[in-house]
């Protein structure tokens, strides 16, 4: 029987069987445009991407005009998922989900196509219909933002689809013909393209209803090389795409900003490729029309879709719930750190320092708690480099590109005292000086505690802060007498200056 008494954690659950049974799953997505193997691992609500590979195909190429799947993208598909089972094979992971889309439902040789996979391959492929393409990327969203409320729009190479979500529930959901492969095919240029794509969004904006002025999250391939070149345009620092924000006043700079580039030029600065820069234009056409008549109030892009809305549908509901964030940090924790179990007590002796934390920052502080350890075996003079990475780049869901800064830089602190004119400046712009002060408290915090460990569920002492007196005390067990020497009086020292406080020792039996 459990007898731990997890505080504001919980229980774990990535060591559940039923959570166990999600490692190494591997979800094959045929599109109209690529075909692509995500195999993911470990059972945390935010499973990292042990494999993942995409073959461009262009199946939907042509299809308007023919009716049909590209020949020369079928071949190519074909050979692509023969090689995805044997590399599932080979990784000895259970049998492959693999789903079809926009166009594979829609050619006559669809069905043909999907009997010549499970001939030529083993894989038995499922044809979704639009609306549940729509639902299982909306989970996809789901995973990354547990409780979500807004608009999830999904563009692939043949079809564009919306779904609501609110309460973390999906609701209403339409599909179109708004992908950029289609639009590709429409007669009378772009004259002709705008019309179209201005009447189509009229038709979604009146079946979806009241949609208009919520969150837009945007998921798919084009997007997201939309978000790039908006990247590249405002010189933004951090690369990650998921949870990049764009305003609707971006987004027409950033379109206008594709109109007058050289296509190749911008392909090869921001590092997308041929085939996909080539849509581009097409779907910024569609971008601009769907905020100009959804009118969002913000913008987020989100690299989770229908292959996270596929691991998503496999989750039991509690780890659904779960804050991906704190989970997958536990994961981690439990994996990497020389006391797993310590962030919790870690997390319980620092919060005293933040009694005005809302929910968001009190779980930014718990990821932190639980990430303080895991890097121990880098080579310590770039320990806090590898920490600040780590965090700022890694696969982590539920965290706006302020906070994986922020969650970076405590890190950094908790390592070294020495963060100014780093590689990674440009990056603290993302902050205000008011949470670069806070990440530098918690990393003091953090460095202190450390020096105290005893076990992972013994507290080593209780931290007492009095903001308006500027008063900070550290009580300490007796017991933990001999861990408190000088470098530990350092750092309880630098943590009381980084406070503007007075600082105070006491030893309690």
């Amino acid at each position: 029987m459990d007898t731990i008494d997890w505080g504001p954690f919980g229980r774990p659950l990535f060591d559940d069987a039923a959570a166990k049974g999600l490692s190494r799953v591997g979800v094959i997505d045929v599109g109209s445009n690529s075909v692509r193997l995500v195999v993911f691992d470990g059972a945390a609500r935010s499973p990292a991407y042990f494999y993942n590979e995409k073959i461009m195909c262009a199946l939907g190429a042509g299809l308007t005009k023919t009716g049909r799947l590209n020949p020369e993208g079928r071949v190519r598909a074909i050979a692509a998922i023969r090689r995805f089972a044997a590399l599932a094979k080979g990784m000895d992971i259970p049998p492959l989900t693999a789903v079809a889309t926009a166009a594979v439902r829609e050619a006559s040789d669809g069905a043909d196509f999907r009997d010549e996979v499970l001939r030529e391959t083993g894989i038995k492929l499922w044809i979704i219909d639009g609306k549940e393409e729509a639902r299982l990327s909306a989970q996809g969203v789901l995973l990354g933002w547990p409780g979500s409320y807004g608009l999830v729009c999904d563009i692939g190479g043949s079809s564009m689809e919306l779904a609501d979500l609110a309460e973390g529930r999906v609701g209403r959901r339409v599909t179109s013909a708004l992908g950029p492969l289609k639009l590709r095919e429409i007669k009378g240029g772009k004259k002709a393209v705008k019309a179209y794509v201005r009447e189509t969004m009229a038709q979604l904006h009146d079946e979806m209803g009241n949609s208009t002025g919520m969150r837009l999250f945007l998921v798919g391939g084009s997007w997201r090389a939309i978000a790039r070149v908006d990247m590249e345009r405002r010189s933004y620092p951090l690369t990650v795409l998921h949870e990049y924000r764009m305003t609707s006043r971006q987004i027409s700079k950033t379109a206008e900003y594709i109109r007058k580039s050289d296509l190749q030029e911008l392909r090869s600065r921001c590092n997308i490729s041929d085939s996909r820069m080539s849509l581009v234009p097409l779907a910024s056409i569609v971008l601009k029309e769907l905020m100009r008549t959804f009118k969002p109030k913000d913008v987020a892009v989100s690299s989770y879709g229908i292959r996270e809305g596929m691991l998503y549908e496999q989750m039991p509901r509690e780890l659904r719930e779960r804050d991906p964030l704190v989970e997958a940090c536990r994961f981690v924790e439990a994996k990497d750190a020389r006391l797993p179990g310590f962030g919790r007590v870690l997390y319980d002796f620092v919060k005293p320092l933040f009694p005005r934390a809302n929910w968001q920052r009190k779980r930014i502080i718990k990821a932190a708690c639980l990430l303080h350890d895991v890097s121990w075996r880098a080579h310590p003079d770039y320990r806090a480099e590898v920490t600040f990475d780590n965090a700022t780049r890694a696969n982590l869901g539920g965290l706006k590109h302020y906070e994986r800064v922020f969650l970076g830089l405590a890190l950094m602190n908790r390592y070294t005292s020495k963060t100014a004119n780093s590689r990674f400046d440009a990056l603290f712009d993302l902050l205000d000086a008011g949470q670069i002060k806070e990440a530098e408290i918690l990393g003091k915090a953090m460095r202190l505690g450390a020096m105290l460990w005893l076990t992972s569920d013994e507290e080593p002492g209780t931290l007492r802060w009095k903001p308006k007196s500027r008063e900070l005390t550290l009580r300490l067990h007796e017991q933990t007498r001999p861990l408190f020497g000088e470098v530990a009086q350092s750092r309880f020292n630098a943590l009381a200056s980084a406070m503007d406080a007075t600082g105070e020792v006491i030893f309690t039996k």
